[in-house]
């Protein structure tokens, strides 16, 4: 997208977000005490939800739907230093389902490069080195946590190992940042989001209540 067209989109999604409260019949519930910690003083702008931080994503409107096909959201980290240098990172750590979570951590976004004057503003400019990839839950698998991290590159060069690149899932994220010596995230947030499948209206409209059997090509 270019910076022309993501700054209208970003005036839209404000709108929307300062509207929503008053004109929205949805109900937009905050995550529980023990899945907040990752939410700080970062901010995840989606179309029709606004800033998704911290918050489930709700079932009503077709949101849990839509979310899966949407483009890349608009992150911005306002605390982000001009002269700074930053690494975004998406991750689901709950695939399949946070109960066997054998493919953590599933890598949805991972862009390097980012220069700060630009996170202020929501520009994700710089070295994409996983294309972004929306959020699609399998079904009956309950809630996902989608994860956004950013971290502080530094002079760092940061890639991918050839075997990383192969998948998305089983990611070894923890050696990844141990590689580049990225210890805290600067900034993070987290929303939760499940299978539009498991939705009442959903299995109605397939017939007999049951699940579809389609399976989604990511979590």
């Amino acid at each position: 997208m270019r910076l022309a067209e993501r700054a209208v989109w970003l005036s839209l999604v404000l709108v929307v977000a300062k509207d929503m409260d008053e004109n929205d019949p949805c109900v937009y519930e905050t995550l529980p005490k023990e899945d907040t910690g990752l939410c700080k003083d970062l901010q995840v702008f989606y179309p029709e939800l606004g800033d998704v931080g911290c918050r489930y994503v709700p079932e009503c409107n077709n949101y849990r739907q839509k979310i899966t096909h949407w483009t890349e959201p608009l992150v911005t980290f306002p605390g982000a230093v001009d002269g700074a240098t930053y690494i975004l990172m998406m991750v689901d750590p709950d695939a399949p389902s946070r109960s066997q979570p054998r493919a953590r951590f599933w890598r949805h976004w991972l862009v390097t490069d980012i220069k700060g004057i630009d996170m202020k503003k929501g520009k994700i400019q710089g070295q994409e080195l996983t294309a972004y990839q929306p959020p699609s839950p399998p079904a009956t698998t309950g809630f996902h946590r989608y994860q956004f991290l950013v971290y502080l590159q530094e002079e760092k060069a940061i890639y991918l190992l050839p075997k990383e690149n192969k998948t998305r899932g089983s990611w070894k994220m923890d050696k990844f940042l141990k590689r580049f010596h990225l210890s805290e995230p600067e900034t993070s947030t987290q929303f939760m989001t499940k299978s539009y499948q498991d939705s009442p209206t959903f299995q109605a409209s397939e017939g007999g209540g049951r699940v579809s059997k389609i399976k989604p090509r990511h979590t």
